[in-house]
């Protein structure tokens, strides 16, 4: 298995996929490990975890190269991504024996009460577009929990998957606490079916989801899935266009255009069209793609060519289908796998642009004819995840939001984004399932209900 740099196409370092049997073995070595660490007081798996915080912290710049290296993320993001970790780690550290307390409920019994255990060993199916932030908000709550962690990471990022297991090392975790899995897809299905695993968590794509949900299911083990997403973003006609065009462009490009939760259809109420077009147009141009080493690049590379090149077909078959392409669209002529800053108007049903999830630097803005319509569009869509609101009448964006929007989470007058303090997932082919909070750390417990007479 190669790793090889978006930006100029060389090999990084390759790597030896491990067989079932190495797998099978690092199983029942995690499964001994679990069986002491799930009795560790919250205490000490706190002041593990605050030190594992506390490395992450301290080489954020080392594995912010590293991410820009094995997938194209600009430095900057990425030693950003490194730091959110460590806030992730943090927050768990902090709350998480207040959120698995036991909780006294009141029966005809002398006592009873719901305790929250731990499963095992959960396995973490990760994608490459977040390599370290993916990856913790499933370990720090899992972790804190008592269970255990296997991570089968994205074969391009594997030296992000050894990185996050040197970080626990690193931080005193028991051994085999939290192991990395270099391992192709199809030693999933096998992984899956081991009697240690208890659980899967996948962040992916909708045909891995349902793959492993299938599988999972056979056998009876739970999943947490958050899957691909087309976000809307509802643009009203008493919307702030300046401020709306600002964000829309940010989060349409943040991390190179590939995150499950960036801005990907603008849905525009079409008196304000000319002039959100406009305004949106220049602030996409105004980001800096290039070397993701650049502290001032704002847009790197795609992860890899093939996925460059599948976004590209999506884009040039909208165009035949009808799209206006009024900016980008052309692969430019570089070394490596860079796609521009792209916006295509007048998306309609049937176009990929419309249908589909557009993984890259590429917004597709629909024109509505009334708020009604928009709310309408925004939910004629087979993904669940994130949306956004624009309108200086917060109290109609809280009730768009809240009531109408077909999403896990729904934001107004800003960028949708995760944040360990709040539930995160989605519904419809987005997934099911939550990470972060207090939710998200209850995923993978049993809750047992306790009775005393």
């Amino acid at each position: 298995m190669k790793s090889i740099n978006p930006y100029n196409g060389e090999i990084i370092k390759e790597y030896q996929e491990i067989s079932l049997d190495e797998v099978n073995q690092i199983i029942e070595q995690a499964h001994e490990s679990f069986l002491s660490w799930r009795h560790i007081t919250f205490e000490k798996k706190s002041v593990l975890m605050k030190q594992a915080a506390e490395v992450l912290r301290e080489k954020s710049k080392e594995y912010g190269k590293l991410m820009a290296l094995e997938m194209g993320k600009p430095i900057k993001d990425g030693i950003s991504e490194v730091n959110k970790c460590a806030w992730v780690c943090d927050y768990y550290a902090e709350n998480a024996k207040k959120f698995l307390q036991d909780e006294v409920i009141e029966t005809d019994a002398s006592k009873s009460y719901v305790s929250y255990q731990p499963l095992g060993i959960i396995l973490a199916i990760m994608p490459w577009n977040f390599p370290f932030w993916q990856v913790f908000r499933f370990a720090a709550p899992g972790l804190m929990a008592g269970n255990v962690g296997l991570l089968k990471h994205a074969s391009n990022v594997f030296g992000c998957a050894l990185a996050i297991e040197d970080v626990f090392k690193r931080a005193g975790f028991p051994k085999n606490t939290f192991r990395s899995l270099l391992v192709g897809s199809s030693l999933v299905n096998k992984i899956i079916d081991h009697p240690h695993i208890k659980a899967v968590t996948l962040t992916g794509s909708v045909p891995a989801g349902k793959s492993v949900a299938r599988k999972a299911g056979s056998v009876l083990k739970k999943t947490v899935l958050e899957l691909g997403g087309s976000d809307p973003y509802l643009i009203l006609e008493d919307a702030d266009l300046e401020k709306a065009a600002q964000i829309c462009a940010l989060s349409r490009l943040i991390n190179s255009g590939q995150s499950c939760i960036a801005a990907k259809r603008f849905i525009v109420v079409e008196q304000i069209r000319d002039q959100f077009e406009e305004l949106l147009i220049k602030e996409m141009k105004s980001y800096k793609m290039g070397d993701p080493l650049d502290e001032t690049t704002q847009i790197g590379p795609q992860a890899r060519f093939d996925l460059r090149d599948a976004l590209h077909d999506q884009v040039t078959k909208s165009i035949e289908k009808g799209a206006k392409c009024i900016l980008g669209g052309i692969i430019p002529n570089d070394t490596g796998a860079f796609y521009p800053p792209t916006l295509l108007t007048d998306v309609k049903t049937g176009m990929p642009a419309y249908e589909e999830e557009l993984f890259g630097p590429v917004g597709s803005i629909i024109i509505a004819k009334s708020e009604e319509e928009a709310i309408k569009v925004a939910n004629d869509s087979i993904f669940g995840l994130g949306a956004s609101v624009f309108t200086q009448n917060v109290e109609k964006g809280n009730k768009i939001a809240r009531e109408e929007i077909q999403a896990g989470c729904c934001f107004v007058n800003t960028y949708v984004r995760s944040d360990p303090r709040l539930p995160f997932g989605g519904i419809k082919e987005s997934g099911y399932g939550r990470e972060l909070s207090s939710h998200g750390i209850k995923e993978f417990v049993n809750i047992k209900s306790i009775y005393l007479k």
